[in-house]
């Protein structure tokens, strides 16, 4: 004979069970109307045979002090799975009269028949095994076909309109005891077939119009989903329409400030051009006078590609330290909601704290009545000690006299087997009592030591959230450094707009400079000009200084006037004049003030 799985026995056992209930709860509602009390009897043992149901193959949950087996875990799941159970879900934890997760069960069980959606509730449950696999054994009846076949069974509960009140019972205390006398047949049951005919059609017509009534609700919400798209569908083309509109005006905007942006580069690169032209014809022209005006113009140059360098690597260094400073924002939003919510856990944890605290309070008192009484015990037991110590003595001085007197032997002796029968009873029950003070010991000391574990772990738990707290202190203070690192930055980009400001006025006065020195070349080519007529003496000609009439020598070098044509000597023509174009001040003539010139040979200035 094959040996039978006992847990598909107790699934079949209670397939055949729901299957009963749910016949004859359906059978005797139509029979005595469609509308039930709570304290119709088939009902109340159909919730029985349910919680039976959902009971089989739970898993035994570890609470603080002990173990605790109940189905308001996967009930309670059902909410997140299916979002119209939130209402009742919400409905059972607001009950007041409810203490245990049994009773919020029932009470949610109640709720889902008469809303009529038990079924769809539990068929959703059992879809996803997964979850369930946390709450039930692999072989539990909601873990296996005989849960779907009792969530179809569910379906026929629709045609019974059940009115119960859940406020005012006592669901907490329920003993739930199958009553199988409910579900035998009699010759009622037998001769009733026909009628049962005609109300399952009615039952089959009311199905028919309730789910009806169902595709027109949904039909109806998909209406006002529809209305719902169109109007947010005419928002987004009219969203669309003006930011086209916006796009093409500033298109608009684009294309003319390209077009100026064009016509600038075009004027400048005219004006370059031209200075580059005159700034060649002049270097050509004089050469050998504008050496200083040369360097000083490369230097310029090279000074502004310089300056336009150091300006594009500040704007550069501002868009990077813009950038830092957003994400230095972002960091610290974002440190202060940690630190916000490392601050509602450790009040979270202070609170578990002190209600650890006020257990171990109570713990020890209890421990202190517990040894008082042990002491007080212990006492009893010295005193009955002596006592018992008290009665040998006099049992052998008993004995003595017995010797001596044979008389009165039988007498004592009868006596005594009553008075050691007596402390014999006695003494074992004290030692029963003993026995009962130790085990309520070992007991209290298992407690003690369960409460030293958990309150070892929390204190653990507040070093790491201290410790975390104090990650978080340091990540503020580098935070806080950050802040003024970035101030510090800001002051240096203020300082080097500054010196970028500065040196664009340099700039500006150096082209002011410029120009002042481009109209004294101009001057000077006029001069030239006018002296294009006249001719220099020979240098064998010029033999003497035309103020101090003195020998021209090596010391003495010539120096000739532009203007005027007259010959000096360096120690006559010592008049000198600064030059913003020239690093060194030049010479000027003593009579007309013209710029000197020294001689080299007899044909070259």
């Amino acid at each position: 004979m094959a040996v039978k799985d006992p847990t598909a026995v107790e699934r079949a056992n209670l397939l055949n069970m729901a299957k009963l209930s749910i016949k004859g709860l359906i059978e005797s509602a139509l029979s005595f109307g469609r509308t039930l009390d709570s304290d119709y009897p088939p009902l109340q043992q159909f919730f029985v045979v349910m919680e039976h149901c959902l009971k089989h193959g739970l898993k035994v949950r570890k609470s603080f002090l002990s173990y605790n087996k109940t189905i308001w875990g996967p009930l309670e799941l059902v909410e997140k799975l299916y979002p119209e159970a939130e209402e009742i879900a919400a409905s059972v934890r607001d009950l007041p009269g409810l203490k245990t997760p049994l009773g919020r069960a029932r009470a949610w069980l109640r709720l889902a028949l008469m809303q009529k959606k038990m079924a769809d509730y539990l068929r959703c449950l059992i879809i996803q095994r997964d979850l369930l696999s946390e709450f039930y054994e692999y072989h539990a009846l909601m873990m296996e076909e005989e849960g779907a076949v009792i969530v179809g069974l569910l379906v026929g509960l629709n045609v019974i309109d059940a009115n119960l009140c859940v406020k005012g019972e006592d669901l907490d205390s329920q003993v739930g005891v199958i009553d199988f006398s409910m579900y035998l047949k009699s010759e009622e049951d037998i001769g009733s077939k026909e009628r049962n005919v005609q109300i399952a059609a009615i039952l089959d017509q009311k199905n028919y119009v309730e789910e009806l009534n169902r595709q027109l609700n949904t039909v109806s919400s998909l209406h006002a989903r529809v209305d719902s798209l169109e109007k947010s569908n005419t928002k987004l083309i009219e969203e669309l329409a003006i930011a086209k509109n916006n796009i093409i005006k500033l298109q608009e905007e684009n294309h003319q400030l390209r077009s100026e942006n064009t016509l600038i580069l075009m004027k400048t690169q005219h004006h370059l051009e031209a200075t580059k032209v005159d700034v060649e014809a002049e270097l050509q022209t004089y050469k050998h006078s504008r050496q200083g005006l040369d360097d000083m113009y490369n230097e310029a140059r090279r000074q502004l590609r310089e300056e336009s360098q150091l300006r594009q690597d500040m704007e550069n260094e501002l868009v990077v330290q813009v950038s830092m400073k957003h994400e230095i924002e972002l960091a610290m939003k974002l440190l202060e909601k940690d630190i916000h919510e490392k601050q509602d856990t450790l009040i979270g944890l202070r609170q578990q704290l002190d209600e650890v605290k006020a257990i171990n309070m109570e713990m020890y008192q209890k421990l202190q009545v517990s040894e008082d009484a042990m002491k007080e015990k212990n006492e009893i037991i010295g005193r009955l000690e002596d006592k018992t110590n008290q009665i040998n003595a006099t049992m052998k001085q008993l004995e003595q006299r017995l010797q001596q007197t044979e008389k009165a032997q039988m007498e004592a002796e009868a006596e005594d087997e009553k008075l050691t029968q007596e402390y014999v009873n006695k003494s074992e029950s004290l030692q029963k009592e003993f026995s009962q003070k130790e085990k309520q010991l070992l007991q209290l000391e298992t407690d003690l030591k369960i409460e030293k574990e958990w309150r070892q772990t929390l204190e653990d738990d507040l070093q790491k959230e201290k410790e975390t707290v104090s990650h978080l202190r340091t990540e503020t203070q580098e935070i806080v450094n950050l802040k003024k690192e970035f101030l510090k930055l800001q002051e240096k980009n203020e300082q080097l707009k500054r010196t970028c400001q500065d040196q664009e006025a340099a700039l500006e006065e150096l082209a002011s400079k410029l120009s002042e020195s481009k109209l004294k070349i101009e001057d000077i080519k006029e001069a030239n000009k006018a002296l294009q007529g006249q001719v220099w003496l020979k240098d064998k000609e010029a033999t003497h200084c035309k103020l101090c009439e003195k020998e021209f020598s090596l010391s003495k070098r010539k120096h000739h006037c532009r203007n005027c044509g007259e010959i000096f000597c360096n120690a006559c023509s010592d008049n000198e004049l600064p030059l913003p174009s020239s690093p060194k001040p030049v010479r000027v003539c003593d009579s007309c003030h013209a710029i000197l010139i020294q001689r080299c040979s007899s044909n070259v200035p």
